[in-house]
């Protein structure tokens, strides 16, 4: 029996450099298919990828969604559900689909994803695949910052590991601790949320955990990139208010838009960059606490390299 075919579906606004670098990798690594939605009028990117037999990139401009009939919606993840709905319903050239963003990466430890998807029962229809979040100031090697499953212990590690805002922080992330889901195409009814899926009422029918597989989340690779997008998603995005504090509030949690808003209140972007630099940069004192707690993850990507390989002409 031979190993399953995988593809990813994502919904990009980003410069075509960095399209390109997903793509470029995910192909690298096995895809068989990559469903593009781009968010904007990037004709540039969609040039490009169209040329790739490989890759199926959408323009979801007007005609786009009229085409569904109905209008662009507002909310960024919205749009991302509607998106991975309709690829759903394109994949049929593919056993397993995963819906992830353009600042991560699937990493496979070991074996190939197809090996790993092939080894699940036929009663799994999903697998989540967990996160590990980069740190700025690696060099050529990547830093990632991983996390317990088990939340007790996930709390303590975090304090210890962060000390100044540990208490605050879901595993020291400042993104999802969640991770992705990878389910399998031509379920009927089949529905995909962020970080979930849905088939009628069942949430992640027969998940298994792929451990074999991390989630390399670029989410604040650098400084500038934090700050730069800091204020969207303060507003509408990962530190929104709706999101919930990591622990009770009457143990004296705060949720990640209540943190961040009092330290810009209080010290402006100097305490966002003090904030930035205990918990996000790779100083040698995190690394030592997160490899003492077998946390600590490094990761070579070669983007570039993988780029000039799938896209030479793009360079």
């Amino acid at each position: 029996m031979s190993a399953p075919k995988w593809g990813v579906v994502a919904t990009i606004k980003a410069p075509v450099e960095d399209i390109l670098e997903f793509c470029a990798h995910h192909l690298e690594i096995g895809a068989h298919r990559l469903f593009i939605y781009l968010d904007d009028d990037n004709r540039d990117a969609f040039r490009i990828l169209s040329a790739h037999p490989k890759i199926r990139p959408v323009l979801t401009d007007d005609p786009y969604w009229k085409r569904l009939g109905m209008k662009r919606r507002v909310k960024h993840q919205s749009r991302q559900f509607e998106n991975a709905r309709h690829a759903y319903g394109r994949a049929g050239d593919v056993q397993w689909l995963t819906h992830i963003d353009v600042d991560e990466f699937l990493w496979s430890l070991d074996r190939p994803l197809a090996d790993q998807l092939a080894d699940l029962p036929p009663e799994c229809l999903c697998a989540r695949i967990r996160p590990v979040e980069a740190l700025a100031g690696g060099g050529d090697t990547t830093h990632f910052k991983g996390y317990s499953i088990r939340q007790p212990k996930r709390r303590k590690e975090t304090a210890r590991i962060y000390p100044t805002f540990g208490e605050h922080l879901n595993g020291g992330f400042l993104s999802h601790v969640a991770g992705k889901m990878i389910y399998r195409t031509g379920v009927g009814g089949l529905k995909v949320q962020i970080h979930n899926v849905f088939v009628g009422d069942e949430m992640n029918p027969g998940q298994r955990e792929l451990d074999g597989t991390q989630l390399l989340h670029m989410h604040a690779k650098s400084w500038e990139d934090f700050i730069a997008a800091f204020h969207y998603r303060l507003q509408k995005g990962s530190y929104r208010s709706e999101l919930k504090p990591n622990m009770p509030r009457e143990e004296g949690g705060l949720s990640l838009h209540e943190l961040f808003s009092m330290i810009h209140e209080e010290d402006g972007e100097e305490g966002l960059r003090a904030f930035y630099d205990e918990v996000c940069t790779a100083n040698p004192d995190l690394l030592d606490r997160l490899r003492a707690h077998g946390h600590l993850h490094s990761h070579a990507l070669f983007l570039r390299d993988r780029r000039s390989r799938h896209f030479p002409a793009s360079l």
